[in-house]
């Protein structure tokens, strides 16, 4: 009888063959959860990290690009991009991604094909942490969106407001800030980064 095992959602599933352009997606947690996922980087299984704190929830689907890694070339790309010198690493995870779909997903732990528009360069205490910004493949309201400029400036704000403040408490001053807000070739480099980086420090899993 033919064994079969589960694949690592970080290292066994493929980014598939259109990358940049369209990437698999893994989805952690969801609009509706009161809890964060996230992946266990040893066993591959979703994990609680923490309850969400307060009324503070993701406005979207939120995950993370398989076969990608936020290092030295992710570092190198944002400090080049921002001008910042003080971006010191790559925050050592895949690359985070948000994915904006009409329909209510109830659950996390899925994959989908996700149409990179752009992204959020976030730096969380001096490590480049991007948020690529993305659209569900033949969504029936967001796959009109082919870049981060053409969403509704209310979409945007929302996604700005919770990366700033998802892990702040009341009174604590601010680890994060968003250096900057790019469009969707910036986004395809960006990703292209992650998995030379990936590579760099996994090879051919």
């Amino acid at each position: 009888m033919k064994t079969v095992y589960k694949s690592h959602p970080w290292h066994g599933i493929p980014i598939g063959d259109k990358a940049p352009e369209v990437v698999t997606t893994f989805i952690e947690i969801v609009p509706t959860d009161t809890v964060k996922y996230e992946i266990d980087k040893l066993t591959g299984y979703l994990k609680i990290d923490r309850p969400q704190k307060y009324s503070n929830i993701v406005p979207a689907l939120y995950g993370f690009v398989p076969k990608t890694y936020c290092g030295d070339a992710i570092a190198e790309f944002a400090r080049q991009q921002s001008g910042r010198n003080d971006i010191k690493e790559g925050d050592g995870d895949p690359l985070d991604i948000c994915v904006l779909c009409e329909s209510t997903i109830p659950h996390g732990d899925i994959i989908c094909q996700a149409i990179p528009i752009g992204g959020l360069r976030l730096i969380d205490k001096g490590e480049a942490d991007d948020k690529i910004i993305a659209v569900l493949k033949d969504d029936l309201l967001y796959s009109k969106y082919k870049d981060i400029t053409e969403l509704p400036e209310s979409v945007i704000n929302r996604l700005q407001h919770y990366f700033l403040t998802y892990k702040n408490l009341p009174g604590e001053p601010m680890t994060c800030e968003i250096a900057n807000v790019y469009g969707r070739d910036e986004a395809h480099q960006v990703i292209r980064k992650s998995i030379t980086d990936y590579l760099n420090n996994f090879g051919m899993l």
